[in-house]
């Protein structure tokens, strides 16, 4: 494999810190990162509930599907991907066919901690947002460690740890492919 030409993506739920992590990772190896939510944000000009609201979750969906797909045309980037771009099959097979994924596996009581204040996250609006965390796990946690080459537990580092750990198993992992 031409390790400079594959991306990597970086799935997990939200709060996982898929952002914070993907951006300490292109800073070091280089590369143009890109958060796919954050690329809905700037290419609709809106915040990602106001498309929730006018579009329904399948309208944002169908935006989440069109980025992922053209990010993983896409050469040598660093992607965080929104926690649910894994329930699309198609978004699955794009990543696991440009990329290494990486599952940021992180439990639910610290993924509460994050995300409390965070009004930006349609789904955690309601009135129990442990349990819509644990549902949210329950149906994503097999598709992310279905497509995951490396799965890290985010519980035991901080995110440089994390990088540091991710980095180290890209390496290794280029130097098995030469």
């Amino acid at each position: 494999m031409d390790t400079s030409r594959r991306n990597i993506y970086l799935v997990g739920l939200m709060g996982s810190g898929k952002t914070t992590i993907g951006r300490q990772i292109a800073r070091r190896m280089g590369r143009v990162f890109y958060d796919s939510d954050h690329e809905i944000v700037n290419r609709t000009g809106v915040r990602i509930p106001v498309i929730f609201e006018l579009e329904g979750e399948a309208g944002f969906r169908r935006r989440e599907a069109q980025v992922i797909a053209e990010l993983a045309a896409e050469a040598g980037v660093i992607v965080a991907t929104g926690g649910g771009a894994v329930l699309n099959p198609a978004n699955r097979e794009a990543m696991k066919a440009s990329g290494w994924i990486v599952y940021l596996d992180v439990p639910t009581q610290v993924l509460l901690e994050r995300t409390r204040h965070d009004t930006n996250r349609p789904l955690l609006q309601v009135a129990d947002p442990a349990a819509k965390l644990n549902i949210l796990r329950a149906e994503r946690d097999p598709l992310y460690r279905e497509i995951a080459d490396m799965v890290v537990d985010g519980a035991r580092l901080n995110s440089n740890g994390a990088a540091m750990k991710i980095l180290a198993e890209w390496e290794r992992q280029c130097a098995l492919s030469t």
